[in-house]
């Protein structure tokens, strides 16, 4: 009969090896989602911003004429995502062909990748970086293509949402109109002067599990998220509309409402996607164990560009 001890080692032995078995498989793991994001994360135009190389994807329709001005629409990914997957469930390239757009899908920095979206920073970069690099996007696209400077939109998924609330911040002077889809708004209100009020369009689903619809911490992020529906209102108010918002039509699980008689004709829209989860209504549905129910009651790309062509820069 063995010894106990000898058991005891042997399974110690047993374990230790399935230890490194798992630990292995982790990192093999993980190497296959870089290799993957890298070979998926495609773009086909660079430029030096701030010092650094920064690319995006853009797209330009077969219907584009150099004599006549373009609008342009600047799509932001989210958190941990990429232009091309941005490009993918948005399906703005389909909008493009319709209306004769050109959209272009920038990346963020670092992995996973992100934007610096809070106005502040804890790594000593500069705060604005994001803004200067969209900012030299459009001059550069605006050098090389026929822009209709008075057609120049923002949008994004989550952390691209709070990007375009940002830029809306900070560029109101070129960024006619944002749209925000389950948006991270962690701008700090005193902190956001635009020189005149923005249009804004945006979604979110009360079931997000990320960044949450009544706000607080989210199981993903320890960060200070607020009431959207509240945050919506607030935009609102800072737009000068009237306090009291006008239903719109509900179609399924969304309903919407929309803040009228704003000054210089920014208004405000807010679709609530009743068991929504933090994703694009309409478009390529994300995994629901990670995000929640995408809805297809709703195409959310062709209202904001319906929303967008109602306000033009003035």
């Amino acid at each position: 009969m063995p010894s106990k001890v000898t058991a005891n080692k042997a399974i110690t032995v047993i374990l230790k090896t399935i230890a490194t078995l798992l630990s292995s498989l982790i990192v093999l793991t993980l190497a296959l989602i870089l290799i993957f994001i890298l070979i998926l994360d495609k773009s086909n135009g660079k430029i030096v911003s701030s010092g650094q190389t920064r690319e995006y994807l853009l797209y330009v329709p077969d219907s584009y004429h150099p004599g006549s001005p373009t609008p342009l629409v600047i799509s932001i990914h989210g958190y941990a995502e990429w232009p091309a997957h941005q490009m993918q469930l948005s399906g703005w390239n389909q909008l493009a062909d319709e209306y004769g757009l050109i959209v272009v899908y920038p990346s963020g920095t670092g992995f996973p990748k992100h934007w610096h979206d809070t106005g502040h920073s804890e790594t000593g970069e500069d705060p604005l970086i994001d803004v200067q690099f969209i900012s030299d996007l459009i001059d550069k696209l605006e050098r090389e293509y026929t822009i209709d400077t008075t057609r120049v939109y923002a949008n994004g998924l989550s952390n691209g949402g709070g990007m375009s609330i940002f830029l809306a911040c900070t560029l109101s002077n070129r960024i006619a109109g944002v749209g925000s889809v389950s948006g991270a708004y962690l701008v700090p209100e005193q902190e956001c002067l635009p020189s005149r009020p923005v249009p804004l369009i945006a979604f979110h689903g009360t079931a997000d599990p990320i960044v949450p619809y009544h706000g607080g911490p989210s199981e993903s992020f320890e960060l200070p998220f607020p009431d959207v529906p509240a945050w919506i209102e607030d935009w609102a108010t800072r737009n000068g509309c009237n306090s009291t918002a006008q239903p719109l039509p509900s179609n399924g699980s969304v309903s919407g409402i929309h803040f009228k008689n704003c000054d210089q004709n920014a208004g405000v829209v807010f679709y609530t996607i009743d068991g929504g989860g933090h994703a694009w209504p309409g478009g390529e549905p994300l995994p629901e164990w990670l995000v929640g129910e995408t809805t297809q009651d709703i195409d959310a790309t062709q209202i904001i560009w319906e929303f967008f062509q109602q306000h033009p820069l003035k």
